[in-house]
């Protein structure tokens, strides 16, 4: 299992800083050996892929993605041109996330459709693939566009990665993408729900074994301030309330909401945590470090603990 780095808003930096401290976390995260540094396409914040190809201009190895990208944002001949130009930008490095999002972001906050979100992924992906596969034409007629247009941007590889909670998305990403990549799902949710699913899908369909990027909150701490410390992430970046797809994903393990699939306390309690999503099925595991304390400061000193200690784990899980 290849341990990575996944990050987010952080609206404690002010408005200025926000970009250069988000490149300045991507190059400590490749000094430090993680292997990949993801970021999601967050309402009102950075712009993600925008953020990643600056970011593959000013590091070397490891692997650059977004987790992830809504797919109702960009009409998918402009997201495989942004895709390759960032790819281009990050020499080879860059994995695409993409995903349906939530109504509550898609309805509520964009005015758009959320109607049958699968048989869009489906749709978008009979767009995206040809275009992402290398100069040419790409002719598409399908129930949601119709593109008759070429693309010469080039000839990199591009990994596509689906965010996928339920079945039809899960068949989705084992037998058009290279995996999936999951947020708020636990080591039950993961080795019972969605480990079958994608890897039977990809097997009948031919493809490699899929990937699963599983981003898991991180958070170095005494053992009596575990509970504090998952209630803290729950309430930071949870709202499981807000998004049918997330509830109907806590059914199929044994979470409630974000918190409990932290990885939380001393340093044996987070690698034992690691070693149960590994024995589940996960190969790639995004930490997404959650600060802890009351003070700025704190919550600084908190982080770097906890991203040293995490990145002191690397090698060790990249063996296993």
């Amino acid at each position: 299992m290849r341990i990575g780095l996944m990050v987010g808003s952080d609206r404690e930096r002010s408005r200025a800083d926000r970009l250069t401290g988000l490149l300045d976390d991507g190059r400590t995260a490749e000094q430090q050996g993680f292997a990949s540094f993801w970021f999601p396409q967050v309402p009102g914040y950075l712009d993600a892929m925008t953020a990643m190809a600056l970011l593959g201009q000013v590091t070397a190895r490891i692997e650059i993605g977004t987790a992830v990208v809504p797919i109702q944002t960009r009409h998918p001949l402009i997201m495989a041109q942004q895709t390759a130009t960032t790819q281009v930008a990050c020499g080879g490095r860059f994995t695409l996330g993409i995903g349906a999002s939530h109504d509550w972001i898609v309805s509520g906050q964009l005015g758009l459709p959320y109607d049958r979100p699968a048989r869009l992924v489906r749709d978008y992906l009979n767009v995206l693939q040809p275009a992402l596969a290398g100069p040419g034409p790409i002719e598409v007629d399908n129930d949601s566009f119709h593109v008759h247009a070429a693309i010469d941007v080039t000839d990199h590889h591009v990994p596509v990665l689906l965010a996928a909670l339920g079945p039809a998305m899960l068949r989705l990403a084992g037998e058009r993408a290279g995996g999936t990549i999951l947020w708020m799902a636990d080591e039950r949710a993961v080795e019972s729900h969605i480990a079958p699913r994608l890897t039977a899908a990809a097997t009948a369909a031919g493809r490699p074994e899929p990937r699963i990027v599983a981003g898991v909150p991180v958070a170095l701490c005494a053992p009596g301030e575990v509970d504090a410390a998952r209630a803290h992430a729950s309430a930071v970046l949870g709202h499981a309330e807000l998004s049918p797809n997330y509830l109907r994903l806590l059914e199929h393990g044994d979470a409630d909401d974000v918190g409990d699939t932290m990885a939380a306390g001393d340093e044996a309690a987070v690698a034992a945590r690691f070693r149960r999503y590994r024995e589940a099925g996960v190969t790639d595991l995004a930490a997404r470090v959650i600060p802890l304390g009351d003070e700025p400061a704190a919550r600084q000193q908190s982080r770097k603990r906890t991203q040293r200690f995490v990145a002191s784990l690397c090698a060790e899980f990249t063996r296993g």
